[in-house]
């Protein structure tokens, strides 16, 4: 994408086709190819810092915090106990920031792929990157399958926040990834992965909570609104093993008090509720 010419990016995707979202650009800040993927880093005029890897928006500062909640905080608060997450991807520091804000867990592991983006977020996106300083995360710089495969039956909760299916994070729309998952859980653990929204992937959609459902008693779709992931919709792949689990009702609801202490903008036992609610036209393909 070449700024000086055009002083916008324009996110143009196979994925989504015949629709692109455009964000003015203020000045490039960083760009580089890493061993897994293209890098960039830009002031936008009206959505602050913006992170896109392979030319898609991964998080801007104006809206990531929507995302960044949504992920944690729906399967932390579907658990009655997460104490010990782990989190896949996320090098930007942003799910990290969020998990280790609820009162219940202890430990946090992350697992992300390319160093790059960890370097670059905490010296362009600070914002994001703080969640790296917390006492309770220890960050591994790898891959999540091994990582996965050499740490069976210790996670209450897995989040992974991947990009879009495209490069590397192609696998972890699989059914070998689930069934990783699956096996890396304590008894009555809790998944939750980036799901693609329902009005341009609903192929994807449908296939990845079709993946989860094939390891997990129970399985559902839930969404959240944040205005430059495309169509302005992103959702969210949920499953348990416990086949008791009610998604769509919090195991903890916190007061006014305790979402404000801990800086939230967006999560709250309502919006989890909402968060299930799906137009019934994708309710009925995903039923």
């Amino acid at each position: 994408m070449d700024f000086s010419m055009k002083n916008w990016f324009s996110e143009v995707n196979e994925l989504w086709p015949g629709q692109s979202m455009s964000l003015k650009v203020k000045k490039l800040l960083w760009e580089e190819k890493s061993p897994f993927q293209h890098i960039q880093i830009f002031e936008s005029e009206t959505y602050g810092r913006v992170l896109a890897l392979d030319g898609i928006i991964q998080c801007t500062e104006r809206d990531e915090f929507a995302y960044q909640e949504m992920i944690s905080f729906l399967p932390l608060c579907c658990h009655p106990e997460p104490k010990k997450v782990l989190i896949v991807g996320g090098g930007d520091g942003g799910v990290a920031r969020e998990v280790v804000k609820h009162p219940l867990v202890q430990e946090v592991c992350q697992v992300e792929i390319d160093e790059r983006v960890v370097e670059l977020s905490k010296e362009y996106l600070p914002f994001m990157a703080c969640g790296f300083t917390s006492p309770k995360l220890t960050l591994t710089i790898g891959d999540g399958f091994d990582f996965m495969k050499n740490h069976v039956g210790e996670f209450d909760v897995i989040i992974t926040d991947s990009s879009d299916p495209v490069g590397p994070a192609v696998c972890l729309f699989q059914e070998s990834y689930f069934s990783l998952m699956k096996c890396a859980l304590r008894p009555g653990g809790i998944v939750c992965s980036q799901g693609g929204t329902y009005w341009t992937e609903m192929n994807q959609v449908k296939d990845t909570l079709t993946h989860c459902r094939s390891q997990f008693p129970v399985a559902g779709y839930a969404y959240s609104s944040v205005p430059t992931y495309p169509c302005g919709q992103i959702g969210y792949v949920i499953g348990s093993l416990n086949e008791n689990t009610n998604l769509k009702e919090p195991t903890v609801i916190f007061s006014e008090e305790e979402l404000e202490k801990m800086g939230m903008r967006y999560y709250s036992a309502d919006i989890h509720r909402a968060a299930f609610t799906l137009p019934r036209y994708a309710a009925n393909v995903l039923k």
